[in-house]
């Protein structure tokens, strides 16, 4: 594939630590259970857009979106308000995935005030256990996104995957994407019959996406191979209509580069025609995130 491939990272963080005045607990003080990709002490570092495109450089990326970073949740829109400034002095990120809980009760007026950044698309915000799914004031925080016309990055494990599908068909007004390919951690014959499972029910419903990113393991390096399998059985399962790579970086950059990264999603896709791959590597980001 060319490397003119257009590409809209759907999927990347930013952060400033030297004398920045957002506070990331989860780099600044992290727990063990925080560690899932590696030492995150490599990760204690400004990491803003120079730093972004020179691991991106020789891939043509023309616009990116950025997920909220697990900001402290009391500077949930401070974070946005950073995000914008940030946009208007290096022209990235194109599109904001900003952070609201859904269970507190003020929920409404955290989207409102996220709502007056125009680069804000959606909200991530991540339940903290299936019970969470089920939970009254929970699913009425996440139905407000329909009236702010938000979407939903789902982020939940694989075992919770086929509980998240039943709270998505559920509000067929909002879009969701999946974030991380669902994590399929599990690579067993047991584990990736339950991953199936559970993307089969979210990809049964129509209004759900799923970003093809962080196939990084617990354990062990980036395999080609394994990945290709895992990309190519969530394309056939959601269709590359509803598929889109991104990067989840600079937190992926623990195990692979980016340039090793998109050097092998082009390599896997390489097959496909080329309006296939313009979708899966622009087009259906661009569209979800309207950009």
């Amino acid at each position: 594939m060319s490397e003119e491939q257009p590409i809209v990272d759907a999927h990347h963080h930013l952060w400033q630590l030297s004398g920045g005045a957002l506070y990331y607990p989860w780099l600044q003080d992290p727990k063990p259970h925080d560690f899932f990709l590696g030492d995150y002490a490599v990760l204690k570092r400004d990491y803003l857009p120079p730093d972004y495109r020179r691991d991106a450089a020789g891939h043509n990326v023309v616009k990116t979106v950025h997920v909220e970073a697990e900001c402290s949740r009391e500077q949930q829109v401070d974070e946005t308000h950073w995000l914008t400034e940030i946009n208007e002095r290096y022209g990235m990120p194109n599109a904001i995935v900003a952070h609201a809980w859904f269970h507190t009760g003020d929920t409404a007026r955290i989207l409102e005030a996220h709502k007056a950044f125009p680069l804000v698309r959606g909200i991530r915000s991540k339940p903290a256990d299936e019970a969470m799914m089920r939970d009254s004031k929970w699913l009425a925080g996440l139905k407000l996104l329909g009236r702010f016309g938000l979407s939903w990055d789902l982020r939940v494990k694989t075992w919770e995957l086929e509980a998240a599908a039943a709270v998505v068909r559920a509000i067929p007004e909002i879009p969701v994407v999946l974030n991380h390919t669902g994590f399929p951690w599990d690579r067993s014959d047991a584990g990736l019959a339950m991953w199936r499972r559970g993307m089969k029910a979210l990809a049964a419903c129509e209004q759900a996406y799923c970003k093809l990113s962080c196939l990084c393991l617990l354990d062990g390096e980036w395999d080609y191979e394994d990945n290709r399998r895992m990309v190519f059985e969530a394309i056939e399962i959601f269709g590359v209509r509803r598929c889109m790579f991104a990067s989840n970086f600079p937190v992926d950059g623990l195990r692979v580069t980016f340039d090793r990264m998109f050097g092998d999603f082009k390599r896997m896709t390489a097959d496909f025609s080329a309006a296939e791959r313009r979708r899966l590597f622009h087009d259906n980001a661009a569209e979800f995130y309207r950009l």
